[in-house]
């Protein structure tokens, strides 16, 4: 059925096997479906009153403004949480000067609504409450900001609980009782659905996704803020997502916020086409790591100033603390592998759970996702907190339901919330042994023997003169990439050296026998040695990252086989296209021409 559609989307859109190919893994059926998706509009986006209780909040949220009553926007402290507070702060600035917002600190508050943060909103005369990315698990701290006579509208994405809070309304496409078409959602997302429907219905007069356009100067610049919480919260990009993905970047390529232009700078990423890519590795770290290492309210900040001066001086210190970062997750890796190497009892385990009660709280969420990429299980990474408490993170593989093996041992836990990809929970220390026990056990009994290891999901076999303007023209025009949207992944085998394939790239790591630094990878500039009808030959340069092992196999006219992502990469406005290398394996190696 795959090759009937793939050949009928060849005839009609008259394009190659290996472009038709990349569409039908991505679920494209027909020629206006393939038109569809590589020409993302506003006008597919979902009505927003399809959620449920978005009638309800709309109208609190117009007392609020109308009557002058005071707003406490309430975020997380990641890059989904602070952004959809900025989104939200910089949408309601124009409607009313009682505004205020709050990051709770992630060491003496911990995740989502706290006791501390509603007695702010009191102190501060506020009636009404807005969490983004938290709040669906807040029962009783809602009902206590109910008791001191606030109201709360919840904002979230994140799996509800058996009860859902008593909040005036509780936006969250994922409850069992919301029609919302799309479940996928950011918590910035979210926020910006609820101000689309404020929009549409009080301040112009157009219905659906005409709102947007007619809007203009009021929502389409906040959707370069939610494109930040999209890439960066590991969020699948397909669907609506995509769509709001695509115009985003758009806006950061175009007019980003002050704040983000410098934050831009400072990450050397000025001068160059902003992707998906340069938000999950450049951007979106450095203003989490305000929250890890210091106070997610200084991101906002940053988000939200017009001032250059400022936004220069705050992404500077925003850049300290990723630096900070950087070095202290580098070391709590290095220790917990070092646990994990003297406990005789961790190759029997289907998952990771590892704790140390020095760690730094805000690191071990990446801890995680390094153990995970070193072992390829479900990992948890915990450190201690208050009062015998202790937290931390957890990331999952290959499509494993962590948030399903977490909630197996709920009666242990005294929270966590989260998703299928990642989670936070939080026990007594005494509960850690079996805790441990439990986790392991049914992740022994849900898991697939494939979900333990890592695969390389090819979709197609090209060679080197497929890859031509247009094909090139094909690529961009699937994006943007990320989860449910993967970048494609191709391979091409029987590949010689050209000219000049060799070792590049230094590092400070030393050698027992030699004091100077291992180069570690490999600049490849490999052929296929086919000859072109104007002389040339079919020829690409790439980086593998860590294969300086094959260096002299490929010099010394061995021909390989190279599993690789196709990158474009602008150099003094030059655009050249390169392979991110995969895996690379000697063609002898191959079964019958396939990788091994």
């Amino acid at each position: 059925m795959e090759q009937e559609t793939q050949k009928q989307l060849e005839k009609e859109l008259n394009i190659s096997s290996s472009e038709a190919r990349m569409l039908v893994v991505r679920g494209i059926q027909t020629a206006d479906e393939a038109r569809a998706f590589v020409r993302p509009s506003l006008d597919k986006l979902h009505d927003p009153f399809l959620m449920k209780d978005m009638d309800k909040a709309v109208e609190r949220l117009h007392q609020a403004i109308t009557q002058g009553e005071k707003i406490l926007i309430y975020g997380d402290y990641d890059v989904d949480g602070t952004t959809a507070v900025t989104l939200m702060y910089r949408f309601l600035l124009p409607l009313t000067s009682c505004i205020d917002y709050y990051i709770p600190d992630r060491y003496t508050e911990g995740y989502g609504v706290s006791t501390q943060g509603i007695d702010y909103a009191v102190a501060q005369g506020c009636n009404l409450i807005i969490t983004l990315d938290c709040g669906i698990k807040a029962v009783e701290k809602i009902a206590y900001a109910n008791s001191k006579g606030i109201d709360v509208i919840v904002c979230d994405h994140h799996t509800p609980g058996d009860e859902l809070p008593n909040a005036v309304a509780v936006l969250n496409m994922k409850r069992s009782d919301c029609p919302y078409p799309y479940k996928d959602l950011s918590g910035c997302g979210v926020g910006f659905k609820f101000a689309q429907a404020y929009t549409q219905r009080y301040l112009i007069e157009a219905k659906g996704n005409e709102a947007i356009r007619l809007s203009g100067e009021r929502l389409l610049p906040l959707l370069q803020l939610l494109a930040m919480s999209i890439a960066s919260d590991i969020v699948p990009i397909t669907g609506e997502n995509r769509i709001l993905a695509h115009y985003g970047i758009k806006q950061l390529n175009t007019q980003p916020f002050t704040g983000l232009s410098a934050i831009m700078q400072v990450a050397g990423i000025e001068a160059k086409k902003i992707t998906i890519n340069e938000l999950v590795y450049k951007i979106g770290p450095r203003i989490n790591a305000c929250g890890r290492m210091k106070s997610g309210r200084a991101a906002v900040k940053l988000l939200l100033t017009d001032d250059p001066v400022f936004a220069h001086q705050q992404a500077e210190e925003v850049n300290q603390h990723n630096d900070d970062r950087r070095d202290c997750d580098t070391e709590t890796t290095k220790e917990a592998l070092q646990q994990l190497q003297d406990d005789s009892n961790f190759a029997q385990r289907h998952s990771t759970v590892v704790y140390a009660p020095h760690w730094h709280k805000g690191v071990v969420g990446i801890v995680a996702s390094r153990l995970t990429e070193t072992y390829y299980r479900p990992t948890i990474v915990l450190t201690a907190g208050e009062d015998g408490i202790i937290s931390g993170s957890a990331r999952s593989v290959g499509g494993f339901d962590i948030y399903a093996a977490i909630d197996s041992c709920s009666d242990l836990l005294t929270n966590f919330g989260g998703h299928k990809f990642a989670a936070g929970l939080s026990m007594h220390i005494e509960d850690l042994p079996k805790f441990k026990q439990r986790f392991d056990a049914y992740v022994a009994t849900h898991i697939l023997d494939s979900q333990l290891q890592p695969t390389l999901d090819i979709e197609a076999e090209i060679t080197l003169g497929d890859i031509t303007s247009h094909f090139r023209s094909v690529l961009r025009h699937l994006e943007p990439f990320g989860p449910g949207n993967p970048r494609p992944l191709f391979v091409s085998r029987q590949l010689i050296n050209h000219r000049d394939t060799r070792i590049v790239g230094k590092r400070g790591v030393k050698d027992s026998k030699d004091s100077k630094p291992r180069p570690l990878h490999l600049r490849l500039d490999v052929t296929d040695g086919t000859i072109n009808q104007d002389g040339t030959v079919n020829a690409i340069t790439g980086i593998a990252f860590g294969r300086a092992d094959m260096a002299e196999y490929i010099q010394n006219g061995n021909a390989v086989d190279i599993c690789y992502e196709l990158n474009e990469n602008t150099f003094n406005h030059y655009t050249t296209i390169q392979m991110m290398v995969q895996d690379i394996i000697p063609s002898s190696e191959s079964d019958n021409g396939r990788p091994s």
